[in-house]
């Protein structure tokens, strides 16, 4: 079974954006944590102020109220910023549900502290100095803080290990999972590489290909030219197919991709008719010859080619889907449009082609087609032509 170069491509863009995804959680992963130790840091720096405030220099009561104030102010700031950080603790958040905790844990550090200060506040007066009432106040609340700090850090080193349990086994699991798709990957790009190998020497034996682009390819170079030996199924001006070589070429093609969708196109050179001629014959066939080479760089294994008029081309197409003709179709008339000529009478020539469209199904022939695709044609012309009309466009246009 051959694989399509395409599908490879694609799902390795999506691959890519999943490993993208991965690393942009482990990115969340790491601020996550960071924030983590932010949080232990501050709090334990909340245990060194609140020490200190005990210990304050008592024989200048003035310069004790200064140092207290500004602690007692670090104290609240550092509380707000524990609550600030929590906005990034994603996995406390969503996955351990622990907020309510937490937030209750900070209103009672907060109420305790403010409490602490007071107690603080009225022991470092010079009315209150030295009360022992007030020392022994100020002491019990000391202990009530730090013991409240001691259990939201137990609380908060417990929490990093489940956090530290949960990214642990998330990146087990994309380690494992973006290496199995890596080595995937690698062993269907070796053997894509293999296939351009081949075809630079397409007669190599015992070589199997893996791509399908790669097969059509090869099927293109190995076989013999598309256009019979016989001249007459050949048109003497392009070197293509014409109508009889058409119809010849499509019943030996028509089984290749069986499941496929099978196209026909007409194409015409707008403003290009016998009645209408503007250039000399010569530069006439070498714009000819220039188009059915623009429509023959296209040309795939299962599809078939042909001058069928003087200035009209007809395109069959075999693709997997419906979509995918129409555009392959389209792509055609612009590779037309984007070809350089000049004629030394008239300068540049821009070649504009009109085109019908049409899926043909299984059940009529192959001239039943092009007679459809002639009638789609015709529409695209009265519409302004430089552009492929469907079936479905004739069918709006007459209701």
């Amino acid at each position: 079974m051959k694989h399509s170069i395409k599908k490879i491509f694609q799902n390795l863009s999506l691959f890519l954006l999943l490993a993208t995804v991965f690393a942009a959680f482990g990115v969340l992963a790491a601020v996550e944590h960071s924030y983590s130790y932010e949080k232990i840091n501050n709090l334990n720096n909340q245990k060194r102020i609140i020490s200190s405030l005990l210990s304050l220099p008592k024989g200048d009561l003035d310069l004790a109220l200064i140092q207290f104030n500004g602690k007692s102010t670090q104290l609240l700031h550092d509380i707000d910023k524990l609550r600030n950080q929590y906005e990034f603790s994603f996995v406390e958040r969503f996955i351990l549900s622990n907020s309510k905790e937490y937030l209750l844990d900070l209103d009672k550090l907060s109420s305790l502290t403010k409490e602490f200060n007071e107690r603080a506040s009225d022991f470092y007066t010079k009315k209150n100095n030295g009360d022992k009432e007030k020392e022994e106040a100020l002491h019990k609340s000391f202990l009530s803080l730090y013991d409240q700090i001691n259990n939201i850090i137990f609380r908060a080193v417990s929490y990093n290990q489940q956090k530290f349990n949960i990214h642990k086994n998330i990146t087990y699991l994309a380690f494992i999972l973006i290496l199995s798709i890596a080595l995937w990957y690698r062993k269907r790009l070796a053997s894509i590489y293999k296939d351009i190998e081949y075809l630079y020497n397409v007669d190599k034996k015992g070589y199997e290909i893996f791509s399908q682009e790669a097969g059509a390819i090869a099927v293109r170079m190995r076989r013999k030219p598309d256009v019979s030996e016989n001249p007459a199924m050949v048109d003497p001006v392009t070197g293509i197919n014409n109508l009889k070589g058409l119809m010849s070429s499509y019943a030996e093609k028509k089984n290749i991709k069986e499941k496929n969708y099978t196209s026909v196109t007409i194409f015409e050179i707008d403003n290009f008719s016998k009645t209408n001629r503007v250039y000399s014959q010569e530069m006439t066939q070498n714009i000819l010859k220039k188009v059915a080479f623009a429509i023959s760089l296209h040309k795939q294994s299962a599809d078939v080619i042909a001058r069928t008029d003087y200035n009209q081309f007809t395109v069959v197409l075999s693709r997997e889907s419906k979509e995918q003709s129409f555009k392959d179709a389209d792509i055609i008339r612009q590779s037309v449009a984007e070809l350089k000529l000049t004629s030394p009478e008239l300068g540049p020539i821009v070649v504009k082609m009109s085109g019908g469209f049409i899926i043909k199904p299984n059940h009529i022939s192959l001239e039943e087609g092009i007679a459809q695709a002639k009638k789609v044609l015709e529409y695209a012309k009265e519409t302004g032509g430089d552009k492929i009309s469907q079936i479905k466009d004739l069918a709006h246009s007459e209701l």
